[in-house]
């Protein structure tokens, strides 16, 4: 292809028909820029997994139900049936609204939604297009371009995004949607639900409901997972966000022990005081459901216009009520690592809040050692066989380490540490200053009065000599590419969160910036 001339001003330097990425050049601004010819189209792992997840769930939850029947169970039997069925019809919805399926001639793929099918023909689709792509040359439908981070600096690349690449973006974007709800809003009221009926019946484990709280806890540490690291995909969205093997360890971990305890605590505490946990689980949905549209109302700002464009008013508060809903759902469990912005398009608040972060777990922590407290002073005859203070005890010390692996996470695990004006280390130090500034301040105060009288009648001259040791022009700037840059337009294509599958192991989605 031909060198263009106005290749500085679109800051791309040439792009060669060549599979390989091209070495960096430096055009005439002096920005570095990264050309791919195409982007290379990795297996959709994340669909294929939320769907084996969502199929697992589905049938061990329809075998139980059949046994809840046999044994004439009727009111585990409901309970376990509407936690089945609400995230499905859910999840039926959302794959419906985001492929815009009304809005064409489909009728199969429409029939099998209604049959509740709906994330197996969109596995399948996936798959299908997975298996054409590359068989023949397809023209690009745009070209993307993000920050590769290296050294803590930022490299400039651009690629195109071929037809197929831009499908099953839609899709993964779909069923990253698809394993949330699944996750907080039938996973976890099945697992809470299954353990109260297992410590109920005497710890009567049926094969089904073991291998379904199994597949649940699962489906919800997955579904954690997605959140965080879309998060970290909204807030740096002009990056490429590549997250490695021992970041996703350390988010399991973390994850799974913090899910794990808020369930335990809440299945002990209702066994013993049955009536409260409806009060104590109102409070805790309402409060994160209405948080958000207090802080809307407070900023007095506007709806968002672009949520969808064929939505009315009322149309939008319906879809962000929804979302809020969610919402809550996840921080009534986890955290859910983000907090809703509804003046913004993208419904997420870009700067973090690190006081928001330690004041949900300060508060999440005292709540569930009140619960297995109260659960212990109110406890029933059936733990008599059970070490009541030693199950606290590790209740709490897995709920530490749950905290201590998202510390982890965040100082040396995060992919985009390097651009944390502030870490983890930095508090911890700030801390230890603020602790240590009073004792200094007392020894200081017993110095020997000989000292003092020294510095009273030394001349005023020497007082200047510090300012010597530390010119202005010796204080370092860090180069604009150390710092985070201001948020950029996202186009329409969605591709910013869709970065990686859990197993791929280089993140290949990107998001489309206007150049």
């Amino acid at each position: 292809m031909e060198r263009k001339d106005t290749a500085a001003e679109n800051e791309i330097v040439e792009v060669q028909p060549q599979q390989h990425p091209q070495p960096a050049s430096k055009p005439e601004n002096g920005e570095v820029v990264l050309v791919i010819n195409h982007s290379q189209v990795h297996l959709p792992i994340s669909v294929i997994l939320a769907t084996v997840l969502w199929c697992a769930e589905v049938v061990c939850a329809s075998i139980l139900s059949k046994l809840y029947h046999d044994s004439e169970d009727d009111t585990w039997m409901g309970l376990t049936i509407a936690f089945m069925l609400i995230p499905a019809v859910l999840i039926q919805l959302t794959l419906t609204f985001i492929h815009r399926d009304l809005g064409m001639d489909r009728p199969l793929v429409l029939f099998m939604h209604m049959l509740m099918l709906g994330p197996l023909i969109r596995c399948i689709e996936a798959l299908v297009t997975y298996g054409r792509a590359g068989r023949q040359e397809e023209p690009y439908v745009t070209i993307s371009r993000k920050k590769k981070l290296k050294k803590g600096k930022g490299l400039p690349m651009e690629w195109e995004i071929g037809h197929s690449e831009r499908r099953l973006a839609v899709h993964r974007n779909a069923f990253k949607r698809t394993a949330i709800i699944q996750a907080f809003l039938g996973s976890t009221p099945q697992l809470t639900l299954q353990l109260y009926v297992t410590i109920q019946e005497k710890y009567v484990f049926f094969h089904a409901r073991f291998i379904l709280m199994i597949i649940t806890l699962v489906s919800i540490t997955y579904g954690a997972l997605v959140c965080s690291v879309l998060a970290i995909n909204i807030k740096y969205d002009e990056y490429k966000v590549r997250v490695r093997s021992h970041a996703y360890l350390c988010m399991v971990l973390w994850r799974g022990l913090e899910i794990a305890t808020r369930v335990v605590s809440l299945v002990l505490f209702c066994t013993a005081l049955n009536l409260w946990i409806i009060p104590v689980g109102l409070a805790n949905l309402l409060f994160f459901f209405f948080l958000p549209w207090v802080e809307f109302w407070a900023r007095r700002g506007s709806l968002p216009e672009n949520v969808e464009k064929d939505l009315s008013k009322v149309g939008t508060v319906m879809v962000l009520s929804m979302v809020t809903l969610l919402y809550a759902c996840i921080n009534v469990f986890c955290w859910s690592a983000v907090q809703l912005n509804l003046a913004d398009h993208d419904l997420i608040e870009k700067k973090p809040r690190w006081n928001r972060v330690a004041l949900y777990y300060s508060a999440r922590f005292a709540e569930n050692v009140l619960l297995t407290v109260l659960w212990y002073l109110y406890k029933s005859d059936f733990y008599e066989y059970v070490c009541a203070p030693l199950l606290v005890v590790q209740l709490v010390v897995c709920y530490g380490l749950a905290v201590f692996f998202m510390l982890l996470f965040y100082q040396f695990c995060h992919p985009c540490r390097r651009l944390f004006h502030h870490n983890v280390e930095d508090f911890l130090s700030c801390f230890c200053c603020r602790r240590s500034k009073p004792k200094e301040k007392d020894v200081e105060e017993q110095r020997e009065p000989s000292l003092t009288e020294d510095k009273e009648e030394a001349s005023p001259e020497p007082l200047l000599e510090p300012a010597k040791e530390h010119p202005p022009e010796s204080v370092v700037q860090l180069p604009p590419d150390d710092e985070p840059p201001p948020n950029a337009h996202v186009d329409q294509i969605g591709d910013r969160e869709t970065d990686e599958d859990l197993v791929d192991t280089v993140n290949h989605n990107s998001v489309k910036v206007e150049a």
